[in-house]
């Protein structure tokens, strides 16, 4: 079955190469044309850790894929969060009965492909390893990390599992039947990277600083608490434990301390050390993908009455700094950690 890459960008540009150096029948869709004329003339370079190789392949914009009118097989939706909608919407006459739309993408997107496509053709998918867009043509790869695949009801199906072996010429990618817990986890994580895009700083640096640590995993666990309450167990994935975080009662501190500085370890010898939201503020200078992954754990956690003042706070600066009203800062930080040491006891639990 043919796969189509929708956003050739860093996941899907990535993914969609390994794939087509492997001989599979690989399509890429882009909307910007200077990157697609590049993939065309010259092919789609991946800068890796071990190896920097390019694939000759073939791409078109969205119109251009439209116009040509041939159904697609499996898409990998590999957008911003936020332009789910927008990016999957105008292939839908494309899509036939038999048509899988998988999201390797950052957030609860499946809960949005699934009521445009349709439960039984939207294939969950988790994804963590990083890489950026560098130019035209070109992706920086940072190396092999976690990837799960699964159905949204929990089934282990025959569809899921050809995938999955289909994506072993990229790496480990594996099968899960819970891949909610593993969204809602990377969803604790994400709280946690754009804290780290608050300043103009590594990942790993932030995570570093212990002073900070309480009030970071206090905000980690506002959003685990949501997923409690939807009554989801968050999963673990390469050097981060939620359950080391959430339930806040049972918290060992000596424990979660050092998977943290595990975590900074990892994070320090990546090769890409600082977040895609941060490139999104201090690079491309556009917005992040915060309203379409953080705003609705708010909107969730406020229907089940979850306080969530720093995650509040977070989205805050955030947006502020995509306006440009507020600039990176470790001052972003200690003014999370004032809110944090304002809460009374009953909330802090630490």
């Amino acid at each position: 079955m043919a796969i189509t890459i929708i956003g050739a960008g860093a996941i899907g540009g990535v993914l969609g190469t390994y794939l087509a150096r492997a001989g599979e029948e690989v399509v890429f869709c882009d909307t910007a044309q200077d990157h697609v004329n590049k993939i065309n003339l010259a092919g789609l370079t991946i800068e890796g850790p071990d190896e920097t190789f390019t694939v000759k392949s073939t791409a078109y914009t969205p119109t251009q894929l439209i116009e040509k009118n041939q159904s697609l097989d499996i898409v990998f939706l590999c957008v911003k969060a936020q332009h789910t909608e927008k990016a999957l919407s105008p292939f839908l006459p494309l899509l036939t009965s038999t048509s899988q739309v998988v999201s390797f993408q950052n957030g609860l997107c499946e809960r949005e492909i699934s009521k445009i496509v349709g439960a039984e053709r939207t294939i969950g998918c988790f994804v963590n390893f990083s890489a950026d867009y560098l130019e035209p043509g070109k992706i920086l790869y940072g190396g092999v990390a976690s990837l799960y695949l699964g159905e949204l009801d929990g089934q282990v199906s025959e569809r899921v599992t050809a995938l999955k072996n289909k994506l072993q010429v990229w790496g480990p990618a594996q099968v899960t039947d819970n891949i909610w817990g593993f969204l809602w986890g990377k969803m604790s994580y994400a709280g946690l990277l754009y804290a780290t895009a608050l300043v103009d700083e590594t990942m790993a640096a932030v995570v570093e600083k212990h002073d900070l640590r309480e009030m970071l995993m206090e905000l980690c666990s506002e959003i685990l608490e949501v997923a409690d309450k939807e009554e989801i167990i968050p999963l673990g994935f390469d050097d981060w434990e939620p359950a080391l975080i959430y339930p806040k009662e049972g918290r060992d501190n000596k424990k979660l301390d050092a998977q943290l500085s595990r975590l900074a370890e990892r994070m320090a010898i990546n090769k890409k050390t600082k977040s895609g939201i941060w490139r999104d503020l201090a690079i491309r200078k556009r917005e992040t993908e915060v309203d379409a992954q953080l705003v609705p754990i708010l909107d969730i956690g406020k229907n089940h009455k979850v306080a969530m003042p720093l995650l509040t706070a977070l989205v805050k600066a955030i947006k502020e700094i995509e306006s440009g009203s507020r600039q990176m800062s470790w001052q972003n930080l200690y003014e999370l950690q004032k809110i944090y040491e304002s809460l009374p006891h009953k909330i802090r639990r630490i």
